[in-house]
């Protein structure tokens, strides 16, 4: 499997001077997403990238072997460095491949208002190398910019914790042409670094795996579980102070907001902070339970949080970073070679894991629940344990053939539905398996 992570170096001392060059790009692109338009039709079957971009590259750019062109960029744009140009064709088609997709499915089912016309929008150059990047020196470089009504070399310095950052973190990696960006005030280059991981692939009935619960009240419940329904492990993660600290910042947006305040850029920011702060602690925290018991898997709900938050933690909902932390959980895992995968949210902590049916939660503490056996137990353990045999049997299941799974399914009815199947059904499945083989 081949990863992309992508690292930031501040430019030191910008001063504006990249504002036109970025200018000049967007110009170029939004004058190439006119020429892909009217080319369309003649290079919609080229499957090649390649050969597509040589082709509209032709239609704009003179060469010794190319003496006419159909449109005239090379004299709206002077000298426009040939690799940002081959970036800016790339862009262009990109983006009229994409806006001609949206029409033709909008025209299939007309809701709504039809997809605009593809502008640039806020894209950055692409700085490659030798022709418009060069490295100097260890925290200093030299890029191809717009200045002075001409395209030159101006030599820039970059920032020394960034550049010693990616040298202690990306040595084994393949580093990428960066690309230009602005963040604020401030510019920035992103490198790009790829690497190869081979992800585990143990058998089944060999593998352990992490059941994860993300919580509202608990930042998150881990349970480590074999195959057969064991439960190897259990780690909950509360962060009381993290979470006072949100609360306690989103009440005084709260507090001004009924005095009238409507634009509170600085509260909003502060109370974001501490909210990514709550996502990276809790990312953390379970990779270092599942590299704690040498995890294969790391098994999510599957949240969909779109639409409209309804209820009496409607705002806590909207604060709830659960996708953030399972795709930063993802990254992480990948390159330690474990898995990720995600199973149906519905009755995970509504079922009890023994069996026994729906459970009772309390009013007053909303992470305790009683069982229809009387058992007290904690909502997001006995959620994780669900979690982790949902996994398990449809994993199981998939591998068995078609006479043998329908037979288990016969004896083991709870398997048929991936909603209804808790613990308990992973430690019937196992023991019809027994019986079979």
């Amino acid at each position: 499997m081949k990863l992309v992570t992508t690292y930031k170096v501040k430019i030191k001392d910008s001063n504006g001077v990249f504002n036109n060059t970025v200018d000049i790009y967007r110009q170029a692109v939004n004058y190439l997403i006119d020429v892909v338009l009217n080319e369309w039709e003649g290079i919609k079957d080229i499957e090649r990238p390649l050969e597509r971009r040589k082709a509209i590259e032709d239609l704009v750019h003179l060469t010794k072997s190319n003496l006419r062109s159909k449109y005239d960029f090379d004299f709206k744009f002077y000298k426009f460095p040939s690799y940002m140009r081959r970036a800016a064709i790339t862009e262009a088609i990109g983006k009229v491949s994409s806006y001609k997709s949206n029409y033709a499915n909008w025209e299939e089912n007309p809701q709504g208002k039809a997809p605009s016309r593809p502008i640039a929008g806020y894209t950055y150059p692409v700085m490659y190398r030798d022709n418009c990047f060069v490295r100097t020196g260890t925290y200093t470089a030299r890029v191809k910019v717009w200045i002075r009504n001409t395209w030159n070399w101006i030599d820039v310095k970059l920032c020394k914790s960034d550049v010693d950052y990616i040298k202690r973190h990306c040595r084994t990696r393949k580093e990428c042409v960066p690309t230009l960006r602005k963040r604020g005030k401030n510019w920035y280059l992103d490198f790009a670094f790829e690497e190869k991981v081979e992800l585990s692939d143990k058998p089944i009935d060999k593998q352990v795996i992490i059941g994860v619960d993300l919580g509202i009240n608990n930042a998150c419940t881990c349970s480590a579980m074999l195959s057969d329904g064991t439960v190897i492990g259990r780690k909950i993660l509360s962060l009381p102070i993290e979470k006072d600290s949100l609360n306690h910042k989103l009440n005084k947006i709260k507090k001004a907001q009924q005095h009238g305040a409507k634009k509170m850029p600085r509260l909003w920011a502060s109370a974001k902070g501490v909210n990514n702060h709550i996502a990276i602690k809790t990312s953390q925290f379970i990779i270092d339970v599942a590299h704690l018991y040498h995890a294969d898997v790391i098994v999510f709900e599957h949240l969909n949080l779109q639409g409209k938050q309804k209820g009496a933690k409607k705002q806590k909902l909207h604060h709830w970073k659960a996708q953030a932390v399972q795709r930063i959980v993802a990254d992480k895992a990948h390159r330690l070679s474990m898995r990720i995968s995600t199973v149906c949210a519905w009755n995970t902590s509504a079922l009890a894991f023994d069996g026994s049916g729906k459970v009772i939660r309390d009013k007053d503490n909303y992470s305790m629940c009683t069982f229809q056996t009387g058992k007290r137990y904690n909502c997001d353990l006995n959620a994780s344990y669900n979690i982790g045999a949902r996994y398990f049997i449809r994993e199981i299941l998939k591998s068995l053939p078609v006479k043998v799974r329908l037979g288990i399914e016969a004896k083991v009815p709870q398997c048929t539905k991936r909603t209804t199947c808790t613990l308990s059904t992973l430690t019937n499945l196992n023991a019809e398996l027994a019986v079979q083989y």
